[in-house]
């Protein structure tokens, strides 16, 4: 059985179809985690996340740590009932107007109290020994910021066959631009730096996507980006962005070819990168 069996029994379904019990589980394993001089604020992100949300806190409710953590979340302007399982769970929250990731991690960030700071995405869940690992990681000299890996829940459509081998040929790229250019190994759902650094480089709002990566790229002036390879930190993602690319083997087609087109670039650094027009917005 895989770690997050539990957490599929309310991944991708109603809030009103979760048992009370369910969510007093929750609610109890998580006071036990929160903590007033927490070391890393651990921040989830949220926008019209009702259906995802509670099994992404679940899966950190039950997060193994040795280190004072604190759990906080935003609401990113949502149409949904994303607040009412905030409010459910009873996890301190933050309401953003604005809606891009980059102003939901932000707020967050002005409301973190810890020296690290963890970010969470709500369609995402989290191995037992997830913050552990990052924080352990974050503790060692020199470092600025870590990533980590990801995969992504099986179903029908992707057989975790399918997604072995996807995750097989994802992982020797992350690994290979991670020696050269780890900000383009970060993806927000799993990544996480120090707080006094990153409050000094400051999220970009002006763009579509890649605001992590960014923020990662901005934190090499103060330290090492580490990309951490141990499964203990891989987290499970909604299968959405698959989706959209229609099958599996499109992905790797897409991703096969963008690697060769810019095989170079595993072996020389980069602190400057152009902006793609379609990536800002208007």
């Amino acid at each position: 059985m895989n770690w997050y069996t539990k957490y599929l029994s309310v991944f991708e379904k109603p809030f009103d179809s979760v048992s009370q019990s369910t969510i007093d589980e929750i609610k109890e394993k998580l006071k036990h985690l929160q903590s007033p001089n927490p070391v890393a604020s651990v921040v989830v992100i949220a926008h019209n996340e009702e259906q995802r949300l509670l099994s992404c806190i679940w899966s950190l409710s039950a997060n193994i740590t040795s280190y004072p953590i604190e759990i906080i979340g935003v609401e990113n302007n949502s149409t949904d009932r994303t607040a009412d399982v905030f409010k459910a769970v009873e996890i301190p929250w933050y309401f953003e107007a604005q809606k891009s990731c980059g102003y939901a991690r932000n707020r967050g960030r002005m409301n973190a109290v810890g020296k690290y700071y963890i970010c969470i995405d709500a369609d995402t869940m989290y191995p037992p020994l997830y913050l552990q690992t990052l924080i352990e990681a974050l503790e060692k000299p020199g470092v600025a910021g870590v990533s980590s890996l990801w995969s992504f829940v099986p179903d029908k459509q992707f057989p975790a066959w399918k997604l072995k081998l996807y995750d097989a040929l994802k992982n020797i790229n992350l690994r290979l631009q991670s020696i050269k250019r780890p900000e383009l190994s970060v993806r927000g759902m799993v990544f996480a730096y120090n707080l006094e650094y990153g409050r000094k480089v400051e999220y970009r709002h002006n763009i579509i996507r890649g605001e992590d990566g960014a923020m990662a790229s901005g934190l090499k002036q103060y330290g090492k980006i580490i990309f951490i390879r141990d499964r203990k930190a891989m987290a499970i993602t909604c299968n959405s962005a698959l989706r959209a690319e229609g099958s599996i083997f499109n992905a790797l087609k897409k991703r096969i070819l963008k690697a060769f087109r810019h095989a170079g670039g595993y072996f020389v650094k980069r602190n400057y990168y152009k902006d793609r027009t379609s990536n800002l917005i208007k």
